[in-house]
């Protein structure tokens, strides 16, 4: 089975991650799919094959040479986002793309457009696969899924390319910030690893956002309104100017690059309480922390007004992995060398976001981000072309030759 048949079995499950279920894995089908992976797994004859109760899947191609070499991990995650249904999804096809808007739903009216998504002009003559505009794809994160199990098929059956022991790890939930949390990296038991978590091909990452988020809560006083007049605090007033108060262009589709921001990602509330949620990103740390400062400083200015009126919560999710990256620069070396190897020019850039990789980094598994080939993820836009999955396929063989013969 080539790669893209293993991707169109693996969007058929429903894998959407829930983070107010405060479980893991935060949704059944997650389970479901992490079964399936499993005997998947089980019937290519791998080794230590494992599912544990949180849906963390762990197996291992052993070595086939005696010389011993550093054990290298490829992890994917199993969970499509939360922001667009992964329910039904309904695949297909694009061959040959020839440059113009594809229809994806034509009863919808829904259409993939170079005009909006100039992207497309990359990719023609290829193969794309696409939605129906009612779900997204799930190429984020089932493309790295599909590419490891290619690959690692692929080293079976070509036994004169030789190898260390390699092994892969399936895990639940990142798409809301979970997936390293209950991640066992001394059990994984590798030097190091590569997440199959990025876009476009010649993605190469180990520098993303420090993240965190932050639950402003304002409490206001509801008062009859013919009779309100220096009685009633309406909380969504006080938060409209709280709102208003953050640096207008700080904000997601105001930066790009290193930039940093505020992101308002939810308000719910009335006249007697509203709260806000926000995510705070910046890679760099000392801004990282000025931002959360700010947002403190913010509440304390709010209730200079309405006193005792607002409070705020904020947790840290994750850090910026190149400290962690940058005493073992061998191994983006190796993931260099691997995609030149496959005809690619590597391109190492900043995530604009947060990867497993990340958390892992800090829990002591060195763990850059590779392209899985796909474009707009988390949205019905979303799609993938067929030649960068194959493409992947080919850095993770060559990545475990490089590894071997260092």
């Amino acid at each position: 089975m080539n790669v893209t048949d293993r991707f169109l079995d693996f969007v058929k499950f429903d894998t959407q991650s829930d983070e107010l279920t405060n479980m893991t894995p935060s949704s059944p089908g997650q389970m479901e799919f992490a079964k399936y992976l499993k005997s998947v797994l089980d019937g290519m004859g791998l080794e230590d094959v494992e599912l544990d109760s949180n849906g963390y899947l762990f197996a291992t191609l052993p070595a086939n040479m005696e010389k011993p070499v550093p054990t290298v991990g490829f992890i994917a995650h199993i969970d499509t986002s939360p922001d667009m249904s992964g329910r039904h999804v309904s695949p297909r096809i694009v061959k040959n793309y020839d440059g113009g808007p594809i229809t994806l739903n034509e009863k919808e009216q829904i259409v993939l457009s170079p005009e909006e998504f100039p992207e497309l002009h990359n990719y023609m003559g290829e193969d794309l696969i696409v939605t129906d505009g009612t779900t997204l794809l799930g190429a984020d994160d089932k493309a790295g899924v599909a590419e490891i199990i290619t690959a690692v098929a692929y080293l079976q059956s070509h036994p004169e390319i030789k190898h260390g022991k390699i092994r892969i790890g399936f895990n639940p939930d990142e798409e809301i910030g979970l997936g390293a949390h209950k991640f066992d990296v001394e059990k994984f038991g590798c030097e190091f690893a590569y997440t199959m978590d990025g876009g476009a091909v010649g993605e190469l990452e180990y520098e993303n956002f420090n993240g965190a988020s932050a639950k402003v809560t304002i409490k206001g006083r509801n008062v009859h309104p013919g009779y309100a007049k220096h009685k009633m605090v309406n909380s969504i007033r006080v938060a409209n100017n709280f709102i208003a108060m953050l640096p207008r262009w700080e904000t997601p589709e105001h930066t790009e690059g290193y930039e940093g921001f505020y992101h308002l990602v939810g308000i719910e509330g009335g006249v007697e309480q509203t709260v806000l949620s926000y995510i705070i990103r910046d890679h760099d740390r000392a801004r990282f922390e000025s931002r959360k400062k700010e947002i403190e400083h913010l509440c304390r200015k709010t209730n200079m007004e309405f006193p005792g009126c607002c409070t705020v919560e904020i947790k840290d999710q994750y850090y910026n992995m190149r400290e962690k990256i940058e005493p073992v620069m061998h191994v983006i070396e190796i993931a260099e060398q691997a995609m030149r190897d496959s005809g690619i020019e590597p391109r190492v850039q900043p995530i604009r976001g947060g990867t497993d990789g990340a958390q892992l980094s800090f829990k002591g598994l060195p763990c850059p981000n590779i392209f899985a080939g796909g474009e707009n993820f988390h949205g019905r836009y979303e799609y993938v072309p067929v030649s960068s999955m194959e493409k992947a396929v080919d850095v993770i063989v060559n990545i475990c030759r490089i590894v071997a013969d260092r």
